[in-house]
């Protein structure tokens, strides 16, 4: 079996996140059996997303921040400045791949990202995401409909964690976020994008075993 082709790197800048989202779905909805994979990486103003399952108790004092609920797995979390946010935009049936194996390679670009500046990480099942000694530095939460992924992972990279105390974060009450840039990671956004990729690259470019057939699942933590 020939290796899948890259998927198309899109690099969005800064944008809202509601009009992203919206082009995720109109981008999966009319994409044929031909069409590109495409990588968004994206930058987005503070707001939190609330997945198909988030409980509103989740929600301690979201203020002026925006709450959005969205059509991925998982519960709530926050977006903003100086988190790296990237939207793989994958026919997983293409590439043989099911959704819970498109999460842990997600989660493996993040770990070896990290393992190149010393930190050491780990995924969980029971918690889909990345974690530093039980502290969450990166959240995933995915959608797949008609067979192909839109949504992905969100990477602190240096952003204001403030907002993150206004909620039960994915979840968990007392769940501790954390940046990279405190931990001796990379420091900016464009630093993190750069040395992300290839791990996404990499992992997305795997041998895998045949998909599982379902066409419409959501996944998150």
């Amino acid at each position: 079996m020939n290796a899948p082709a890259d998927p198309l790197l899109r690099h969005l800048g800064r944008r809202d996140y509601f009009p992203v989202w919206h082009a995720m779905q109109a981008f999966t909805d009319r994409r044929d059996p031909a069409t590109p994979d495409e990588l968004w990486l994206v930058e987005h103003p503070p707001v939190f997303t609330q997945g198909m399952s988030g409980r509103p108790e989740h929600l301690l004092d979201p203020g002026a921040i925006p709450v959005v609920a969205v059509d991925r797995g998982g519960q709530v979390t926050y977006h903003g400045p100086g988190q790296l946010v990237a939207y793989p935009l994958l026919d997983l049936r293409r590439r043989g791949l099911g959704v819970r194996e498109l999460v842990q390679r997600l989660e493996f670009a993040v770990i070896d990202l990290l393992a190149g500046y010393g930190i050491a990480a780990v995924g969980r099942r029971d918690a889909p995401g990345v974690y530093v000694a039980g502290r969450k530095i990166a959240a995933l939460g995915l959608r797949v409909r008609r067979g192909c992924s839109y949504h992905g992972l969100s990477l602190n990279v240096d952003l204001d964690l403030a907002p993150f105390a206004r909620i039960n974060p994915c979840g968990y009450p007392g769940l501790e976020v954390i940046r990279c840039v405190d931990l001796g990671g990379p420091a900016t956004w464009d630093e993190a994008a750069t040395a992300l990729v290839p791990h996404l690259l990499r992992q997305l470019a795997r041998p895998t075993t045949p998909a599982t057939g379902r066409t419409d699942e959501e996944v998150g933590a």
